[in-house]
């Protein structure tokens, strides 16, 4: 009998001692709007049921230390994994130490993973549009200081449900009127944000273009598979988890 997984690998060509994946909402033991597999502590769900399904987490994807979770603020703010401890405030993370685990939770949020294609780095990245626009995906990767990286865009809400006010779009066109692509009007006065073309269009301007994998997927849509804070409000998180050997 096959076994039912309770995350999504990354659709990436990273090195083989690369590991990464996003978990679902289903596996776990949380109940009503947290069903099932929610391990975040910060929105309302009971602290035993976050503790078990982190235990879940680090079980199934067999990870070799508790991962680092960030108190998530929607800055441009990147920490060294080796430097930090559990919940301080930031939106990345990044390392070069093996066996240290660098995660983000969201539920519509984009969160994104980095490798160096040599295997000797990784970051995850938690890019709301606050976060984009503030610069955290260039924050992380300048952080980094490596060449010839690959990215992974995780599960985010898709560009047809993503609505966002006329104040958005004019913050980021002032940034760069590269951004213009990325939104579309709607007869109502708002217009849809593709967050994955934010993503690409921040990445491109970094010289990151031919290796940016993902971006396929719809938080809103997908209601069986992943958590949404625009779909439900009262909701859990997703984690999107990356790991080196």
């Amino acid at each position: 009998m096959n076994r039912v997984k309770h995350w999504l690998a990354p659709d990436w060509q990273a090195p083989a001692n690369i590991h990464a994946a996003t978990t679902l909402r289903t596996g776990g033991v949380s109940r009503g709007a947290y069903a099932s597999l929610n391990p975040a502590l910060h929105v309302g769900d009971n602290d035993e049921s976050v503790k078990k399904n982190r235990q879940v987490i680090k079980a199934m994807l067999d990870l070799p230390s508790e991962p680092l979770w960030l108190q998530q603020i929607h800055s441009n703010l990147a920490i060294n994994a080796v430097e930090s401890t559990s919940l301080q405030p930031a939106d990345a993370s990044f390392t070069c130490e093996s066996g240290i685990v660098c995660a983000v939770l969201t539920a519509d949020c984009l969160p994104l993973l980095v490798c160096d294609t040599e295997g000797t780095q990784i970051a995850a990245i938690h890019a709301g549009w606050r976060g984009l626009l503030a610069g955290v995906i260039s924050n992380t990767i300048n952080a980094m200081q490596k060449k010839d990286l690959l990215v992974w865009l995780g599960p985010a809400i898709g560009p047809e449900c993503f609505e966002v006010g006329a104040e958005v779009r004019s913050a980021f066109l002032e940034k760069s009127a590269e951004f213009r692509i990325a939104f579309k009007k709607q007869g109502n006065g708002k217009w849809l944000a593709d967050i994955y073309q934010l993503a690409r269009i921040n990445l491109a301007a970094l010289g990151i273009i031919d290796r940016v994998y993902g971006g396929t997927h719809c938080t809103f849509i997908e209601h069986e598979r992943f958590y949404s804070y625009r779909r439900e409000t009262q909701t859990g998180r997703m984690a999107t988890l990356i790991w080196r050997e």
